[in-house]
């Protein structure tokens, strides 16, 4: 495969819709309560609600409207204009999108969900999809305001016809994807096949990066002082003898004073071991017997209590309540006056960035390492310009090789404040790619390249072995697939 391409970022983009192309109509982001997740940084991005994608059997409908039929699974035509409705949405120009590709894109899909349902290796739980919406649902419900308004801007007539809606999609959604992960999970490429790709493209056709940095950071968060958390824990302790000796509802604590996204439904979560939530959250959780309530105790996030409702399996079904204590002026002030000492000291070359980072950073992740900062798109120390978060953009393009910047200030997913400093380590041009330079990008792009043929080629023997139907208005598109059955 020639890659006829200037940049590289649109390289991957083109890759990544290849490889992965469950739709932005079917892409609901899998969220979990940010009082708990302790890997990897949240993506801020807004929950949009789509309309009924069908899974349900050909016989059922008429054939009006019918654009195929992939398996047990329908593609209407309003599931195509509903496709290219999201992509407008986002922003792309969708009139150079041919209904021919939409539909293509959707039939792939179907055929990944198709085959996964007939894998004994791949499995999606009723509760792990449930599971998935309800925590959708809170963050929709908070970005709207209410649960009325929510069902009222989509036109549902109630939260249980909107949960029936979701659970499609997000089911059809998540087979789709394990499909896709399990036909590319044991690809790799070797050294020799990376030199290969980049020598394939001609030098005049080579990807251009833009400019990048490497950046390191150095944090100081304000300390809470010990009776703010005294004052957390008497109150939690008071919740708790209310709740076991008095018969309180925990769920109406929970509503009224929990400090996290479960609180509109009573502090309800269901869990397992394998979840990405605090050790210490849920060491707490496992060690409960039905109907007992935790006494207060600390996590990464703040102070909690627990009720554990029910245990089904594997799975627990639990309500918490979580209160953050709170910095005060005093320590947030003290913070800020401890960083400007480092910085000064940095700034006046009695001690380099690297070592600061090392000795005083209140960020664990970055202090082993100086305060090195790891781009998560791609696992190495580069970031594009047009990658930084804009909130620093300025700071870090003005700032040279060696500099550190004036004190910074940030905040946690909690809304805790914390200081910041920041210098660049190093910047490179925008430049023509370079194999040395640049490996571990031509790398990635090569890896896509090798899994792409691997989609390909299951696609090619599967939708031999599967029943497709293609609607008459689109047997003269000219499908990437051989859908047609030629």
């Amino acid at each position: 495969m020639q890659l006829k391409i200037k940049s590289l970022k649109y390289i991957i983009n083109i890759c990544c819709i290849a490889l992965f192309s469950i739709t932005a109509l079917n892409a609901q982001t899998k969220a979990v309560d940010s009082s708990l997740v302790v890997t990897g940084e949240e993506e801020m991005v807004k929950t949009e609600i789509k309309k009924k994608d069908s899974v349900q059997p050909f016989k059922r409908f008429k054939a009006d409207g019918v654009a195929a039929v992939i398996g047990d699974y329908l593609i209407l035509e309003t599931d195509i204009i509903k496709m290219r409705e999201d992509i407008k949405n986002q922003g792309i120009a969708s009139e150079e999108i041919s209904d021919c590709q939409l539909a293509g894109r959707l039939m792939e899909n179907k055929l990944y969900a198709h085959h996964a349902l007939q894998d004994s290796t791949i499995t999606v739980s009723e509760d792990e999809v449930n599971n998935m919406i309800d925590q959708q649902m809170d963050r929709m419900v908070q970005q709207i305001g209410s649960m009325e308004k929510l069902l009222e801007f989509y036109r549902k007539e109630s939260e249980k016809d909107l949960k029936e809606e979701l659970f499609i999609i997000n089911k059809e959604r998540t087979l789709s994807d394990r499909m896709q992960s399990k036909i590319v999970s044991e690809i790799e490429v070797t050294p020799e096949e990376v030199r290969q790709f980049f020598d394939r493209i001609p030098e005049d056709e080579r990807p251009q990066f833009g400019d990048e940095v490497e950046i390191s950071q150095l944090v100081i968060e304000p300390e809470v002082p010990q009776e703010e958390e005294q004052k957390v824990i008497d109150q939690l302790t008071e919740m708790r003898n209310d709740i076991v000796d008095n018969g309180a509802s925990f769920a109406t604590k929970a509503v009224l004073y929990s400090q996290d996204a479960t609180s509109t439904k009573g502090g309800q979560m269901t869990i397992t071991r394998k979840d990405p939530l605090d050790k210490d959250f849920k060491q707490v959780a496992f060690s409960l017997q039905e109907g007992e309530v935790s006494k207060p105790f600390k996590s990464s996030f703040g102070y909690h209590i627990i009720q554990l409702d029910k245990i089904r399996g594997q799975k627990l079904d639990i309500r918490h309540i979580i209160i953050m204590p709170k910095v005060t002026d005093a320590t947030i002030k003290i913070a800020r006056e401890k960083l400007d000492t480092i910085r000064n000291s940095i700034v006046n070359n009695k001690i380099s960035f690297d070592e600061a980072a090392r000795k005083y950073s209140d960020e664990e992740e970055t202090r082993g390492d100086g305060g090195k900062l790891i781009n998560p798109k791609t696992g190495d120390t580069r970031f594009e310009l047009t990658d930084i978060d804009p909130i620093i953009y300025e700071k870090v393009n003005s700032l040279n090789e060696g500099e550190t910047s004036l004190i910074l200030i940030d905040q946690t997913r909690t809304g805790t404040k914390f200081f910041k400093i920041i210098t660049v380590n190093k910047k490179y041009k925008e430049h023509i790619a370079n194999y040395s330079q640049d490996y571990t990008k031509i790398k990635e792009l090569a890896l896509r390249e090798k899994q792409i043929k691997a989609i390909e080629k299951w696609q090619k023997e599967n939708i031999s072995d599967t029943y497709v139907k293609v609607g008459e208005e689109y047997k003269d598109c000219a499908f990437s697939g051989n859908w047609l059955k030629q």
